[in-house]
């Protein structure tokens, strides 16, 4: 079983990775054309809307409600019984989303105020904002019926396809930004309808892989059918449990609209580069794991659910503590190597740099979130995570207050990274007293090893990582020579450290 997990684990982070450097191009294309402007930041607005619902239902909510019941009529009912669910649940996702899509742009002004309320004393960032929400909101329903046949595809041990799906969308928007922003009068209505066109390349990119399996649905509306009516069940509290620390960004876009102009942007690149280890590593590792958890609650091989639980969390903190000391260690030569030039000045790498450093202190709290959710989620049990979600969201918007003065952008960004903790932990204590999850022993051990190995790395990366100044002065080949000199020389430092502490491979075997 480790081999096939690791093997799976493995192809969706390679995709993935994939995805993410594409992303990155994206952003290093978005930041030269736009920097942080009013016009930048009223389409971070406009693209996080429907963005957020991408990560609630492609990485969240409706994944983590239908894959289980999609596994249970694999495990328990024959194709034909479970193609006919897919069918069903095409059919009421569809007409759902018709609707929300529908509400979604006659309601564009509203939900603008609700979302970037700062923005109703900025005329022009409001209109913009407003106006491209119209253009963006239909990717919602587009991204949504993506996730659905993700899900199915990632329920049938296919997760290649899913993974790399997002690749175009980068793709989309950069060809976007850079050939056809000279043909609108407000060049950021370029981006806007790159997201739409971008929706509808990639459900159309996956649908041949779907009738290569026999699985294409053939949408049927039909609210009767027990599963569909046991993931609609599972799914409404999901939209809010699964996905606090997504909840908690929009909450910092919310705050951040009142702050000063450019606010919203340098919290979206922080973000984005956050999202790497968390997109790469740990949403990979949670997708891997949700079928194989949710099968073994369907044999009741509690053993094995427990086995699969402590093989994750010791893989993503062997990968996500050296990810967060990193990213905080060195924000400013990423920031300063990806996105400085063009429209993105010294003030820019700067004030991002602050807020990086903020998510950087929750990046593995963030990543746990992931798999943690996905062990209740594999036994449909939805109201655990969603009571404790209610206290980290209401945790963040208490940070929000308490920071905001103090640290302004950067405080948003820590409140979101505690508030991921306190998510976390409460989620393990929840499975350590139901004795869902029974660690394994030796680690006390461990944790010492990643403490040795982090700490080694961590005095590297500060001995030879020039200040800031040295980072803005030099030009763009220096930049990209001393940062893969740290990243590199980093890595090898913590995996010979890990090595030398008594860490083999064969410790990840379940």
């Amino acid at each position: 079983m480790t081999k096939s997990l690791l093997r799976s684990t493995s192809l969706v982070s390679c995709n993935t990775f994939l995805s993410r450097i594409m992303g990155f191009v994206r952003d290093i294309v978005f930041a030269h054309f736009f920097g942080s402007m009013a016009g930048f930041d009223a389409f971070i607005v406009a693209f996080r809307i429907p963005n957020f619902m991408r990560r609630l239902f492609a990485e969240g909510a409706f994944s983590q409600a239908f894959v289980p019941v999609l596994s249970q009529y694999r495990e328990t009912k024959s194709p034909a019984d479970a193609k006919k669910f897919i069918s069903h649940m095409a059919g009421v996702l569809t007409f759902s989303l018709v609707i929300i899509t529908v509400l979604g742009i006659l309601g564009s002004t509203v939900i603008t105020a609700i979302f970037a309320p700062g923005f109703l004393s900025n005329g022009v960032r409001f209109a913009l904002t407003s106006t491209m929400l119209k253009i963006t909101f239909p990717y919602l329903m587009l991204i949504s019926l993506t996730a659905l046949c993700s899900a199915v595809l990632n329920s049938y041990d296919s997760f290649g396809i899913p993974a790399i799906t997002p690749v175009l969308l980068n793709i989309v928007l950069i060809l976007m930004a850079i050939f056809a922003t000279p043909f609108f009068p407000t060049k950021v209505y370029a981006l806007a309808w790159g997201v739409f066109i971008a929706g509808f390349v990639q459900l159309l990119f996956q649908l041949p892989f779907l009738y290569k399996k026999e699985l294409l649905p053939l949408p049927v509306i039909c609210f009767k059918d027990p599963g569909v009516r046991r993931v609609m069940k599972l799914m409404v509290p999901a939209l809010f449990g699964v996905s606090v620390a997504q909840i908690g960004i929009l909450i910092d876009t919310s705050f951040a609209s009142f702050l000063k102009v450019g606010s919203v942007s340098w919290l979206y690149y922080s973000d984005r580069l956050t999202n790497f280890p968390l997109g790469v590593f740990g949403v990979a590792i949670a997708t891997v794991i949700l079928p194989k958890l949710s099968r073994q609650h369907s044999n009741k091989d509690l053993q094995a659910y427990s086995d699969t639980m402590d093989w994750s969390l010791r893989l993503l903190l062997l990968i996500g503590i050296p990810a967060g000391v990193s990213i905080m260690m060195l924000a400013g030569p990423l920031l300063s190597t990806l996105f400085f030039g063009g429209k993105f000045d010294v003030t820019d790498v700067i004030m991002a740099r602050k807020s990086l450093m903020a998510f950087g202190v929750g990046i593995q709290a963030f990543m746990l979130v992931k798999v943690l959710t996905s062990g209740f989620y594999a036994r449909q049990d939805i109201k655990t995570p969603v009571k404790i979600a209610v206290v980290a969201v209401l945790s963040n918007i208490i940070f929000n207050f308490i920071f905001i003065v103090p640290l302004a952008h950067a405080g948003l960004a820590l409140a979101t990274s505690l508030a991921s903790f306190i998510n976390t932990g409460l989620l393990l204590y929840v499975l350590l007293k139901r004795k869902l999850y029974i660690p394994k022993q030796g680690w006390l051990k461990y944790f010492l090893q990643l403490i040795i190995a982090n700490g080694a790395m961590g005095v590297f990366i500060y001995l030879f990582s020039a200040p800031l100044n040295a980072w803005l002065q030099h030009g763009f080949f220096w930049r990209v020579y001393h940062l893969a000199f740290l990243v590199i020389v980093g890595m090898i430092l913590y995996l010979l450290s890990l090595f030398t502490v008594g860490l083999r491979i064969r410790h990840f075997r379940i």
